[in-house]
């Protein structure tokens, strides 16, 4: 079965973009998974619930882009396997507004909760 990608084809910015948030979000989760696995337990979760963590401006600014970069991936990877399934026409208009207007949501709604854990 051919696989159809019509917005997402090979060396496209969006196939790009795709590879860009994937490699990210493995380093986070990585540097995540390290600190979880090799650091004490008690000491993760106090480092990273500290009041005074969040209000670091790297810290801050690296949850606000993992936030943007995981939806991007997330909900650019549905509207990717929607296509590849076949859906066309007014479908396929719909499931980007539906995910145009989800995504901005949940961006809108991360930072407010980010800017509330850093006293904003």
């Amino acid at each position: 079965m051919a696989e159809r990608y019509s917005s997402f084809s090979s060396g496209s910015t969006t196939w790009l973009l795709q590879r860009v948030t994937a490699a990210f979000l493995v380093v986070v989760l990585a540097f995540h998974f390290f600190l979880l696995h090799f650091v004490h337990h008690a000491y993760e979760i106090e480092f990273l619930g500290s009041q005074a963590r969040m209000q670091d401006l790297g810290y801050y600014v690296t949850m606000i882009l993992f936030l943007v970069t995981a939806t991007f991936h997330g909900v650019n990877g549905v509207y990717n396997a929607l296509v590849n399934q076949g859906i066309d026409g007014k479908a396929k208009r719909a499931a980007q507004i539906v995910l145009g207007v989800a995504s901005i949501l949940l961006v809108v709604q991360g930072v407010r909760v980010a800017n509330a854990l850093a006293g904003f």
